[in-house]
């Protein structure tokens, strides 16, 4: 699987690994991202709010700070993030470790 690098995602702080799990083939129209991404200690993945799709995640591995629209809490493996069509989040690794999670995006 291919791992692309993507620097300021959602305008985050440094960059985030992400691996597609399916392609887009697989995916067809009614998911929009199926894919591990890690996220090294000090980056982010930037506030942003869903238009017309939702996502989740599920946290592998590390502990990352989640902004879950205006709400800010801990996140730890085995944790369950979801944002609904509408909302906003961001997530950001503090710790000294990878954080790894899969996320899940669902079209409308």
């Amino acid at each position: 699987m291919e791992i692309e690098k993507v620097e300021h995602a959602s305008g985050g702080k440094g960059y985030i690994l992400k691996k597609k799990l399916l392609s887009a083939t697989e995916l067809k129209d009614k998911v929009g991202m199926f894919a591990e991404i890690t996220l090294k200690p000090g980056c982010s993945l930037g506030y942003h709010v869903h238009s017309d799709n939702a996502e989740a995640y599920y946290i592998l591995s590390g502990e990352g700070e989640y902004d879950d629209n205006g709400e800010i809490r801990t996140v730890k493996p085995g944790d369950v993030t979801y944002t609904s069509d509408g909302k906003g989040h961001s997530l950001e690794n503090k710790s000294q470790n990878d954080l790894v999670f899969i996320a899940l995006i669902i079209n409308n």
